[in-house]
């Protein structure tokens, strides 16, 4: 069914769900030029797609392969049926991805699917191709978070320059400084040698600014920068205008912190959360939930547990508050029913075994009527967990597993929840 027009909130699952999608689609190939991909920006009018795509469909009669042909024609019929659920474009525009995909039956055996999305960000391009493949590149970079913030952590003995994008943060460069220590050296008079100190921290001062300009101008396009560190070295920095004035521009913060180099790029990201400063990205957002839920774990007070039969015994019974799962959680949720008597089986199974389940199900009796007439419904884990959390009220965050808190998670069989009440056994 068409999104609504409204602006819908891209939240970790819609992200999840959209990024998966886009990897499923990148994987299937046609047998021939049949796979149809329409990118509609937000202001062009419907009527004058569906003229568009009619007059595909006349032009694909000249193909001459039959299968193709049709496969061409019947996703170009699907795509203006779905269109026309449309008045006008949604507000970032539409993409509509069509074509015949292979089932694994051979030949011949295909289905015509269709996959409509409405962006996270506005449709910049008006493109209509039919090709072996499903043209994605241009939804991919709609989903990259171009927000990147820079991270200079530095005293006299050493600096680091970390970048904090989206969902990941890490240490690009560390420096050590070279600089003597403020007590003399013996035989050196006391204006001498403060003199020889201050031109080395002036050429360490250089050396960060040149080191900063090749990492967040020439390699990043970061939009921020944030200075910390232990004692005054940082305002000097700053004040005296070693940077470059694209980032001298925009500092957004300058944060005192114990550590340099390395470890006070860590303490900075810390800090930027605790603060609340850019707490929009997305990163700053899973550490707060993390920190939150490792807490309760650890706590003994019963309110944060994990494990996936837990967890999915707690969300049925409405108990959870909130569901933290690591988005390579490959799960799939499957429907057994037996047509003979309407047993329920529910089970939550790895992918990539699916197949061998599947089979070991059909020839299994049913445990109630001995039948082996099976009905089996298949669920991605995640829409299955959304699902469920919609009835229950339950918050759910798909969170990054390329993190240390997604690697937290991930220890812990890559689902948690906080629950709403402690469970008494």
């Amino acid at each position: 069914m068409p999104q609504p027009t409204s602006e819908v909130k891209w939240d970790s699952v819609r992200k999840y769900k959209l990024t998966k999608m886009l990897n499923d689609l990148s994987k299937i190939t046609g047998h021939g030029t049949e796979l149809v991909t329409v990118y509609i920006p937000p202001k062009r009018p419907i009527h004058d797609v569906l003229s568009q795509l009619r007059n595909e469909a006349g032009t694909a009669t000249n193909i001459k392969s039959d299968l193709t042909r049709n496969h061409v024609q019947d996703a170009l019929n699907k795509t203006m049926e779905q269109l026309k659920l449309y008045k006008e474009p949604p507000e970032n525009g539409l993409v509509i991805f069509c074509g015949a995909i292979p089932t694994g039956k051979g030949i011949g055996t295909e289905k015509i699917e269709i996959y409509t999305v409405v962006p996270p960000k506005p449709v910049q391009i008006n493109l209509y191709r039919c090709d072996d493949h499903f043209w994605i590149d241009h939804i991919k970079e709609m989903l990259k978070d171009d927000r990147t913030v820079a991270i200079i952590s530095i005293d006299t003995q050493e600096a680091g320059l970390g970048i904090l994008t989206g969902d990941r943060w890490e240490t690009v460069e560390t420096l050590t400084s070279g600089v003597s220590g403020k007590h003399r050296q013996g035989g050196q008079s006391a204006r001498r040698f403060e003199r020889l100190r201050d031109n080395e921290l002036n050429e360490y001062y250089r050396r960060v600014a040149d080191y900063a300009q090749k990492i967040f101008i020439d390699q990043y396009t970061v939009k921020g920068l944030i200075v910390g560190g232990p004692g005054p070295t940082k305002e000097t920095f700053i004040r005296e205008e070693y940077l470059d004035y694209r980032l001298q521009n925009n500092v957004i913060a300058t944060l005192d912190t114990s550590y340099s180099g390395d470890e006070g790029v860590r303490e900075i990201i810390d800090k930027v959360n605790e603060q609340g400063i850019m707490s929009e990205f997305r990163s700053m957002e899973e550490k707060k939930i993390v920190k939150k839920f490792m807490g309760e774990v650890f706590s003994g007070k019963g309110l944060g547990v994990y494990g996936l039969n837990e967890v999915v015994n707690y969300l049925k019974n409405g108990v959870a508050e909130s569901i933290i799962a690591t988005d390579n959680i490959d799960l799939l949720y499957l429907e057994i029913i037996c047509n003979k008597c309407g047993n329920v089986i529910e089970k939550i199974v790895e992918r990539e075994q699916v197949i061998d389940i599947k089979q070991s199900i059909i020839s299994t009796p049913c445990s109630k009527c001995s039948g082996l007439d099976y009905q089996i419904k298949e669920k991605d884990f995640i829409d299955y967990l959304e699902e469920l959390a919609s009835l229950a009220g339950t918050k759910l965050d798909i969170i990054s597993s390329k993190t240390e808190e997604g690697a937290q998670i991930e220890s812990l069989g890559k689902i948690g929840a906080l629950l709403r009440f402690k469970q008494i056994t």
